[in-house]
């Protein structure tokens, strides 16, 4: 429950069919002492300015008894001040209140050696949105999307499966859009989605989808997700399926293969830095998205960028790890032809085969071998310059 301090009013407010006219203010003939909003069943309140959601109920307790009142969004947000970061944040959730869009303004030091974005800064800019979605219901004060219950029980959600497809890169200030939801994944986790746009043309530049389990954060073990906790963020879910990835075979389904030894490639006694480490006490995932390309060839760096990237987490990794990524080349047997379709876009994106190149990927720890991550890589020809 919300509450804050609202000045005395005598003003009436002007009703129609029962509800506050959304022009006016919340008002009480009364001495008010305080007013707390209530999510109902047919209403969401929400820190997004453009969104017109059903009433909310109002308790409007008096110098007597509390008197519940119907308001709109409007009087919502006049009572509910929003943090600052709420109000320079340029998201907002969307009009159904199932999914949130947020634009970021790609910084200098967030290019790499293309004058483009790297994959990391793509791969964080998922993870901001992911946990600013999360703070925009409520969730996640001080953890990734953890709610209520997750804290009373120290649970949080750790990625098992990350897959990126980037069709184009931005470049260093240009805008993208960001809009994502998470959906229930059968009973031992849940997935996020994510679909990224060029914010002046609109265009579809990437698409991401991911998968999380919940683990005890004392334990360190995995564990199902109970009611409660599905309860708490299935309100905030699509009721139906929605897939950023709908084709049928799309490569984000495609199992990986472990790499055995010997790998083509290697780069050993990887160090995890202290900036690696997250607030789950563990080594953050996008860190071993930056492990993964130090094996990868330099030839390959030079004339081809990163086009798709799909990664299984297996093991959390500590500060005290050290860490061997091996690379080794996959067949091409299946080119990836990506489509978009349905309502996530319409653009096609084939290359053809000789211009593809694809990895398998293996992290391992160097002390005793057990596989921390294992992932899959595929490269476009870099574009020719202008």
């Amino acid at each position: 429950m919300l509450s804050r301090v609202v000045p005395t009013s005598t003003a009436a407010a002007t009703t129609y069919n029962g509800v506050f006219d959304n022009s006016r203010a919340v008002t009480h003939s009364r001495s008010v002492e305080f007013v707390s909003i209530r999510k109902g069943n047919t209403g969401l309140l929400c820190n997004s300015p453009s969104r017109r959601v059903a009433p909310v109920m109002a308790v409007v307790k008096t110098d007597e008894q509390p008197t519940s009142v119907a308001v709109g969004l409007e009087e919502a947000e006049a009572v509910v001040e929003k943090s600052l970061a709420d109000r320079l944040r340029m998201g907002s959730l969307t009009e159904d209140g199932l999914s949130y869009k947020e634009r970021f303004i790609i910084r200098c030091y967030e290019v790499g050696i293309n004058k483009t974005a790297t994959v990391e800064t793509i791969a964080n800019l998922l993870q901001e949105v992911g946990g600013n979605h999360a703070q925009s219901v409520g969730f996640s004060t001080d953890g990734f999307a953890t709610t209520t219950t997750m804290r009373k029980l120290h649970l949080i959600w750790v990625t098992s499966r990350m897959h990126i497809e980037i069709y184009r890169y931005p470049a260093w200030s240009d805008v993208v859009e960001i809009e994502t939801w998470c959906q229930s994944e059968g009973r031992i986790g849940t997935r996020r989605d994510w679909i990224i746009k060029d914010h002046a043309s609109g265009e579809v530049i990437g698409r991401a989808t991911s998968k999380w389990v919940m683990m005890n954060e004392d334990t360190r073990r995995l564990q199902k997700v109970n009611d409660d906790v599905r309860d708490e963020y299935l309100v905030f879910c699509p009721k139906t399926p929605r897939l950023a990835f709908p084709e049928e075979n799309s490569n984000s389904l495609k199992k990986i293969a472990k790499l055995e030894d010997p790998a083509e490639y290697s780069r050993l006694g990887l160090v995890p830095r202290r900036a690696d480490l997250d607030m789950n006490k563990h080594v953050n995932n996008v860190t071993y998205i930056g492990w993964v390309l130090e094996s990868i060839p330099q030839e390959v760096i030079d004339t081809h960028e990163l086009q798709t990237i799909t990664l299984d987490y297996r093991r959390e990794c500590q500060h005290d790890d050290i860490v061997d990524s091996l690379t080794s080349s996959e067949s091409l047997d299946d080119p990836a032809i990506t489509k978009l379709q349905g309502t996530n876009g319409s653009s096609a994106h084939k290359k053809d085969a000789t211009d593809l190149s694809r990895f398998l990927h293996l992290l391992r720890s160097s002390g005793d071998g057990l596989e921390l991550n294992r992932g899959r890589t595929e490269w476009r020809k870099k574009p020719a310059k202008k």
